[in-house]
């Protein structure tokens, strides 16, 4: 499908980059907040990632998919962004997060400490497993998108499980 768009695009039809943005979005933040750790921060990278898609679309050659160049530019634009911050991204302390579980909303606190657990990672680990797990990228996508080498990718995504892990168990 993002074939026949990418051709309307390049013949000139701009209303067809929509499809790109409904597409892409909701990863496209995931991957930012992951990264720079704050939600405002993570939408204007994300606007920033779709704007220089879209000006760029020309040089996108078609060898890989189009979700595995735009994830590479989301990922470049969230550093690039850490790097203008020149501060330290404040991260969520794990341990001062209290959960109540009860049974019906037992799936919802699940996912809210998992997205709590994922936000205290350091950024590359955060982004391996959102890459990996959510977006169920293979290793060699995930390489692709953040330009690790695949013994990095492998190490990065040990860490990130068992850091994520350790985190977990702090909080039940």
């Amino acid at each position: 499908m993002d074939e026949v768009y990418l051709d309307k695009i390049l013949a000139g039809d701009s209303d067809a980059y929509r499809y790109f943005i409904n597409t892409y979005k909701d990863m496209a933040l995931n991957i930012a907040v992951s990264i720079v750790k704050d939600d405002q921060y993570a939408e204007e990278v994300a606007q920033d990632a779709f704007v220089k898609a879209f000006s760029g679309i020309k040089s996108f050659n078609r060898e890989s998919k189009f979700s595995t160049w735009f994830y590479r530019i989301v990922v470049n634009e969230s550093f690039q962004r850490l790097r203008k911050l020149k501060k330290e991204v404040p991260t969520t302390d794990i341990n001062e997060v209290s959960f109540k579980k009860t049974s019906a909303n037992e799936s919802d606190e699940d996912r809210e400490r998992i997205e709590k657990a994922l936000k205290a990672l350091p950024a590359n680990e955060s982004l391996a497993l959102n890459l990996f797990y959510l977006e169920e990228n293979s290793l060699k996508e995930v390489m692709n998108i953040t330009g690790w080498t695949l013994a990095n990718t492998k190490v990065i995504l040990h860490r990130a499980r068992k850091n994520l892990r350790s985190k977990m168990e702090k909080t039940k």
